[in-house]
C-alpha cells in the first residue's frame, strides 16, 4: 500500500513538473524583456528542482568570462560585478565541457568558486549545474543549488536540461530585439543629426547667399565688358546654390513631416508644361529635345501646383544630368482608370534592376562619390517621391538596365 502511494505520489510529481515546464515555455515565448525572462527562468528552476536557490551565468564575448546574469534572492547588478572565470570554476569547466555536473558536496571540489558565496553570504553545499545551448554555441550556465531533502538525481539533470535550452533560445531572442532597437536608435539619432544639420545649413548660408547675389547683381548692373561677363558667372553660381538649398530646405520639411501642400484642381499637362519651362534652359544648353506624349483634352488632378510642379523639375532634371547631349526627353500623360499617370523617358545611362528602388532614397548615387562625373547632392528623387506620396500618389522607375535610358512613372488621383 505504501508502495503504491509512494508511486502515486511520484507520478503526481513528475506529472507537475511536466506541467510547470509548460507554463515556463509558453511564459518564454510570450515576453522578449531579457530581467523578466532571467527571473522567470530562475524562480522556475528554483521551484521545479526544490532547491533553495538557481543561478544564471552568461557567457562575455568581449571579455572570455563567465558573469551572473541573475541569482535568486540577489541582487544581479551587484553579481554581475563578480568575474567567473572559464577555467577553474565550476561553471567554466560546465561551459568548456557542454556536459551536465552534480556535485553533492561542493566544498570539497577545489574548482568551488567561494568569491560568489562570500560575496552573497550564501553557502553552497550541493550544486547542480548544466549548459544553455543555441544552435550551434553554449551561451552559458545554469544552476540549482542546496537540494532539499536528499541529493541532485539524473532525473534533476534532465529537467533542468529542457529548462536550460528553452531559456538559452528565450534569453538569445531577447538579446536580438534588444541588439536591434538599440541599432535603431541610433539610425534615428544619425537621422535626427543629419535633419538637423540640413536644417541649420540652409538656414545660415542664406543670409550671406542673399548678400553675394545683392553685390553680383549690382556689379553686372554697373560694369561693362568683362566685368559684367564675371559678375554673371558669380550670380549664375549663387543661383545654384540657392536652388540647392531650397533642396535641402524641402528634405527637412519633408522629413520633419512640416510640408505645407495647398491643393487645387489643375490639369497634369499644366504641371507638366510648367515644369518643362523651368527646365529649358539647361536642356537647350545639352541640344536636348524635350517630346511631349499627352492629348490636348485636360486630364484634372488635385494637387499642390507648386509643389508637384517641382517634383516632375527633379525627375526632369535627373533625366538631363544622366543623359547624353542632343538625346530625347519624352514628358507623357494619360488616364489610368482613377488615376493619372505621367511619366519622364530618357535615353541616357539607365538604371541597374537593383538600384530602381535606391535611387529614391536620400544622398544616394549609384557612381562611388569619390570618382563620380554628375554633380547634384542626391536628393532631388527623393524630394519629389516626398512630394508625391504625401498627395495620395505613387512613384516609381524602369529601366532595361545599364546604357538603355529609365522611365519614371508617377500616379497621381484623378480630381
Amino acid at each position: 500500500m505504501n508502495t503504491t502511494t509512494g508511486r502515486l505520489r511520484d507520478l503526481e510529481g513528475r506529472q507537475n513538473q511536466l506541467l510547470r515546464l509548460v507554463e515556463l515555455s509558453v511564459i518564454l515565448n510570450s515576453t522578449l524583456d531579457l530581467d523578466e525572462l532571467l527571473q522567470q527562468i530562475t524562480a522556475t528552476a528554483t521551484e521545479l528542482l526544490d532547491c533553495e536557490a538557481s543561478s544564471i551565468l552568461l557567457y562575455d564575448e568581449k571579455n572570455p568570462r563567465l558573469y551572473f546574469a541573475a541569482a535568486t534572492g540577489s541582487d544581479p547588478a551587484e553579481l554581475a560585478k563578480i568575474p567567473v572565470p572559464i577555467e577553474g570554476s565550476l561553471a567554466g569547466t560546465i561551459f568548456r565541457t557542454n556536459q551536465p555536473m552534480i556535485l553533492n558536496n561542493v566544498e570539497q571540489d577545489p574548482r568551488h568558486y567561494s568569491l560568489v558565496s562570500d560575496k552573497v553570504k550564501f553557502k553552497t553545499r550541493s550544486l547542480l549545474g548544466v549548459p544553455m545551448p543555441v544552435k550551434d554555441r553554449t551561451m552559458g550556465v545554469l544552476e540549482a543549488i542546496n537540494k532539499r531533502g536528499g541529493d541532485f538525481s539524473e532525473r534533476d539533470v534532465a529537467i533542468l536540461s529542457v529548462t536550460a535550452a528553452h531559456a538559452a533560445i528565450a534569453i538569445n531572442n531577447a538579446r536580438l530585439l534588444k541588439a536591434t532597437q538599440q541599432a535603431l536608435e541610433k539610425v534615428k539619432e544619425t537621422n535626427q543629426i543629419k535633419s538637423n544639420f540640413l536644417s541649420i545649413a540652409s538656414h545660415e548660408l542664406r543670409t550671406p547667399l542673399g548678400i553675394i547675389i545683392g553685390y553680383a547683381t549690382f556689379l553686372q548692373e554697373e560694369a561693362k565688358d568683362e566685368l559684367s561677363d564675371h559678375a554673371q558667372q558669380v550670380l549664375n553660381a549663387a543661383s545654384q546654390m540657392r536652388s540647392l538649398l531650397d533642396q535641402m530646405n524641402n528634405l527637412t520639411l519633408l522629413q520633419a513631416d512640416e510640408m505645407e501642400m495647398r491643393p487645387r484642381k489643375i490639369s497634369i499637362q499644366d504641371v507638366l508644361n510648367f515644369a518643362s519651362d523651368e527646365i529649358m534652359y539647361p536642356a537647350a544648353r545639352r541640344s536636348m529635345e524635350l517630346t511631349y506624349a499627352f492629348r490636348d483634352n485636360p486630364i484634372y488632378v488635385n494637387v499642390d501646383q507648386e509643389k508637384t510642379t517641382l517634383a516632375f523639375v527633379n525627375l526632369l532634371n535627373n533625366a538631363i544630368r544622366f543623359s547624353p547631349e542632343g538625346s530625347q526627353i519624352v514628358i507623357g500623360a494619360t488616364e489610368q482608370g482613377d488615376d493619372v499617370l505621367a511619366w519622364v523617358q530618357d535615353h541616357g545611362n539607365g538604371i541597374p534592376t537593383d538600384k530602381l528602388q535606391k535611387v529614391f532614397e536620400e544622398f544616394y548615387q549609384i557612381e562611388p562619390p569619390n570618382t563620380r562625373s554628375y554633380g547634384g547632392l542626391g536628393i532631388g528623387l527623393t524630394i519629389a517621391k516626398g512630394i508625391i506620396e504625401i498627395q495620395g500618389g505613387k512613384i516609381w522607375a524602369e529601366s532595361e538596365g545599364p546604357g538603355k535610358g529609365s522611365t519614371f512613372k508617377v500616379t497621381l488621383p484623378k480630381a
